[in-house]
């Protein structure tokens, strides 16, 4: 079973991996350029790793359902996770709330709510970014652009400590649903989105999972799964297919 950490690359030979990880081809990112960046800590048996998340409200954290754990820490206003920056702010998870349909086999319905113990405090380092409407599509050939702290590339095993970003072009269903050897056989059009030219070495990988996919200043999509190589494209959770459900559950949890 192929794990999609926020920051790990993804493997095309193996299952699918559940959760785009670092990011290829890309370049560091301006410090705090990213203020709505969550660096998840998670724990979940012996194991420890990293994922992607993203700030929608104050007390609130969208990731990938792959990245749950039994404890998670999230990590707002950072640049260089190494540092321990005036910027940063460590906070911890009350509840975990993965959508009630997600499959870890097929990697469907792969989004998680974080609600945090105490509300972010907003400045310039730590922002909120914008939902998009539900059911609001992204046209193909769309450049949109995914952030994290995963690996560089597949035979790279260490993740690098500063924000690295890519940008990446939004492809139609059929380019993930007809890809050679049946990679993406399990591709939800309704759920998924398939982004990264295989043209392009660019891509997200194991390490980045969780993390935005950003259409202009909307969270569009989240890094979900992907080739085992990192090799493009990559596939995204559609969030504008959850609004319903992220606005429903942050309504019921909100004190």
């Amino acid at each position: 079973m192929m794990l999609i950490l926020i920051l790990l690359p993804a493997a095309f030979l193996l299952p699918p991996w559940a959760g785009a990880g670092e990011i290829i081809g890309g370049r560091e990112a301006q410090p705090h350029s990213r203020p709505y960046m969550a660096c998840l800590q998670i724990k979940r048996g012996a194991m420890s790793f990293l994922c992607g998340g993203f700030l929608v409200a104050e007390n609130f954290v969208l990731t990938a359902a792959h990245c749950n754990g039994r404890k998670i820490t999230v990590c707002l206003g950072a640049h260089d996770i190494n540092q321990g920056e005036p910027s940063q702010q460590k906070l911890s998870v009350r509840r975990r709330i993965p959508h009630p349909q997600y499959n870890r086999e097929t990697h469907n319905n792969d989004l998680m709510l974080l609600q945090l113990e105490h509300k972010a405090k907003l400045n310039e380092q730590v922002g909120l970014i914008p939902l998009p409407l539900a059911h609001q599509g992204v046209q193909p050939g769309t450049v949109c652009s995914v952030a994290g702290w995963g690996r560089t590339s597949a035979n790279n095993k260490e993740l690098p400590h500063k924000l690295r970003e890519v940008d990446l072009k939004v492809l139609d269903d059929q380019t993930c649903l007809k890809y050679p050897g049946g990679t993406y056989s399990i591709y939800n059009s309704y759920t998924m989105m398939c982004v990264g030219d295989p043209k392009e070495s660019k891509s997200s990988f194991k390490g980045d999972s969780g993390g935005p996919l950003v259409c202009g200043k909307t969270a569009q999509g989240i890094v979900s799964w992907g080739s085992a190589s990192g090799s493009p494209p990559s596939v995204y959770t559609r969030v504008s297919t959850f609004i319903p459900w992220i606005q429903a559950t942050m309504r019921r949890l909100q004190p």
